[in-house]
């Protein structure tokens, strides 16, 4: 089975530490390739930074088509899911989201959850998103500390009680269960776990979990229409391709 993780943002040491993480957990049998975005912000931090990453995601899929072939799933390791909606559009494959999967696990698990993360920004983007899930209702808390993902993951030590701070913060708020978001953040779960009193859901575990066992169970192809060719221009060969059709 060969699964494929894109990272849209350009920071390659991104992509290796949620490799890392990804390939510590899946079954021994199961191939990870990781896709690095080719240009847009080193890490997702704003609105803009965010749009340009929906495009980088598509364009390293269709690159990672083109030289790896076909994969039984894909999983878009950035949370807060820049262009989730328009890969399950193109792909013919279950494609998991690392905020979509964390935060149904999370409503699965109790009434209200709570979201950590880095970087001050996220926490309106993040509100709109569980809102653009039908969630909001069971969201309790969104707490943002000010390091950025990509700071955290340059110096993961060095942001662990701050995390670990946020996260009781989000329990006192009324969660049943906090999420610690973010491909930077990936691993750190496991670091401050004990620290917090209510479960902790780590976003890379919970989504490379998804993502392979949707792709175990082998399904058909996502019952959505093709979308129609349309002509593009500027786009890279690979992501012009895919989306004229052809």
């Amino acid at each position: 089975m060969k699964l494929l993780l894109i990272n849209p943002n350009t920071t390659v040491a991104v992509t290796e530490k949620v490799l890392g993480v990804a390939r510590q957990m899946v079954e021994p049998d199961t191939e990870i390739v990781g896709a690095t975005g080719r240009f847009g912000a080193a890490y997702v931090a704003t609105r803009s930074a965010y749009a340009i990453a929906a495009h980088a995601a598509l364009d390293a899929w269709a690159q990672a088509i083109d030289q790896h072939g076909d994969f039984d799933a894909v999983l878009l390791a950035c949370f807060g899911d820049p262009g989730l909606d328009g890969l399950r559009e193109l792909c013919d494959v279950p494609v998991v989201g690392m905020a979509d999967a964390s935060i149904q696990l999370a409503a699965s698990l109790g009434k209200h959850f709570g979201i950590v993360t880095g970087g001050e920004r996220w926490g309106p983007m993040l509100r709109e998103f569980v809102a653009s899930r039908g969630l909001l209702d069971r969201l309790a808390s969104i707490q943002t500390v000010a390091p950025t993902g990509g700071d955290i993951a340059r110096d993961p030590e060095g942001s662990l009680a701050l995390l670990a701070q946020a996260c009781r913060a989000a329990a006192d708020a009324g969660a049943d269960t906090v999420i610690l978001g973010g491909a930077g953040l990936a691993g750190l779960g496991a670091a401050i776990r004990d620290q917090v009193p209510v479960p902790l859901i780590d976003s890379t575990e919970a989504s490379v979990r998804m993502t392979e066992a949707v792709a175990r169970t082998k399904p058909a192809a996502p019952a959505h229409d093709a979308p129609p060719a349309v002509s593009c221009i500027g786009l890279s060969p690979a992501l012009a391709r895919k989306i004229s059709g052809l």
